[in-house]
């Protein structure tokens, strides 16, 4: 489900970015890059500028759906984790081993074959 989910955020965020960059700034002329007047522009006299408006904020819309859906779920997986660790036993609870540390000034006793370099 979280594949579908990313699937769908990755292609909303690259249909935001092919849509912004095909419209025109708020200066241009709506046919202009159509090369001819606003009567023989693809999206008829009003030009494509509200059509590819509309079709952004449902892109955005998608994109913010999506951006919620992979948070909920990386927080669910969060809270998995922290539960699992909740139940590991505390650094109080596990049994300590007694390692003897040789005090200071005393020389070191070979307890194994390996040559002691001093």
């Amino acid at each position: 489900m979280e594949a579908l989910i990313l699937v769908f955020h990755v292609l909303a965020a690259i249909a935001i970015i092919a849509l912004v960059l095909l419209q025109q700034g708020k200066g241009a002329d709506a046919g202009a890059s159509f090369g001819g007047g606003a009567s023989q522009t693809v999206f008829g006299s009003q030009g494509g500028g509200s059509f590819f408006g509309k079709l952004t904020g449902v892109f955005a819309l998608v994109f913010f759906i999506t951006s919620f859906g992979l948070a909920f779920y990386a927080s669910e997986q969060a809270k998995s984790v922290s539960g699992a660790l909740d139940s590991l036993p505390s650094a109080s609870q596990v049994s300590e081993e007694t390692v003897e540390l040789p005090a200071l000034g005393e020389e070191k006793k070979a307890s194994s074959d390996l040559p002691v370099t001093e």
